[in-house]
């Protein structure tokens, strides 16, 4: 094995669909391109959107496909001490602080200065309860926040393998970010940052909606004193209406009645000419394909 690490991280909200084959299928062929190691990890952290057994049906739906993991997958609802431990870290250096917003605080506070809500977006975080602005000034903490530079230079710039350089002002385009949830549970944000570190992972494969997140977790990776992981965002495959496939606008279960034909599928939206008529043939092809288009840095 190379020292590449790669890995998959479903949520356990019900069956992959064709979307996060695609998303599985990519993570894997530039894993097995690069002759290193591929895991799942199951991200179970909103324990409320969790479906029951969801993630064993998850894990059955890669083997059939013949995309096994090279280590048991592990469980972030149960890791919720190593994420205290980083937001510890964060609080000790200042660059996380308490905060008493409700949702309603911080869309009257946006309406004020006639920011508006961008679609699939969150509101802008204004700094309200940022310590050097008076901290909660009485309001009970509800969640932790991270305290994002402000100034008008201060652009995290990174470069995806796909994409090309790219670049977000993080103070303008999403605020001080939530790292710890008002309802008490851990923030993506900061769980697949730990995560990914503790694992050795060196590239993230995932869809393209997600590299929005990338900046975040960037600067988190810095914070925490983390390696900062190569990024390559693969196209999206969109529903009838045009709309990112997905659990919450109706994405059916994968039909594996015929492994193969699910895999060619999710490879056309990857652009892959593989050929063969067996799923072992096919997915050696498809990472030998990986491997002649992908492997630029």
């Amino acid at each position: 094995m190379s020292g590449y690490v790669g890995r998959f991280a479903p949520s356990p909200t019900g069956p992959l669909h064709a979307g996060s084959l695609v998303a599985a299928l990519a993570s894997w062929l530039d894993a097995r391109a690069h002759g290193g190691t591929w895991l799942v990890r199951i991200e179970d952290v909103d324990i409320p959107r969790c479906i029951g057994g969801a993630d064993q049906v998850i894990l059955s739906q890669l083997a059939q496909c013949g995309l096994l993991p090279d280590e048991a997958p592990i469980y972030q609802s149960q890791r919720g001490t190593v994420y205290q431990q980083a937001l510890d870290q964060l609080i000790s250096a200042g660059h996380a602080y308490p905060c008493g917003c409700t949702r309603a605080d911080i869309t009257l506070a946006n309406t004020r200065t006639g920011r508006s809500k961008q679609r699939h977006g969150d509101l802008v975080y204004p700094g309200t309860c940022r310590p050097q602005r008076g901290g909660l000034q009485g309001k009970p903490a509800r969640a932790w926040r991270l305290q994002v530079p402000d100034a008008p230079d201060d652009l995290l710039v990174w470069h995806d393998r796909a994409l090309g350089e790219q670049q977000q002002h993080l103070a303008s385009a999403v605020g001080d970010f939530v790292i710890k949830r008002a309802d008490g549970l851990w923030a993506y944000q900061l769980a697949v940052v730990v995560d990914d570190a503790a694992q050795g992972v060196t590239d993230i494969v995932r869809g393209e909606d997600l590299c929005d997140n990338t900046p975040r977790q960037i600067l988190l990776q810095r914070w925490l004193g983390l390696p900062v992981t190569r990024y390559l965002h693969t196209p999206l495959v969109l529903g009838d209406n045009g709309e990112k496939l997905s659990k919450q606008n109706g994405a059916q279960a994968l039909d594996l009645s015929a492994p193969l034909a699910a895999l060619q599928s999710a490879g056309a939206a990857l652009g892959l000419t593989a050929q063969a008529g067996n799923l072992s043939d096919w997915l050696a092809e498809g990472v030998q394909h990986w491997r002649d288009h992908h492997l630029h840095p």
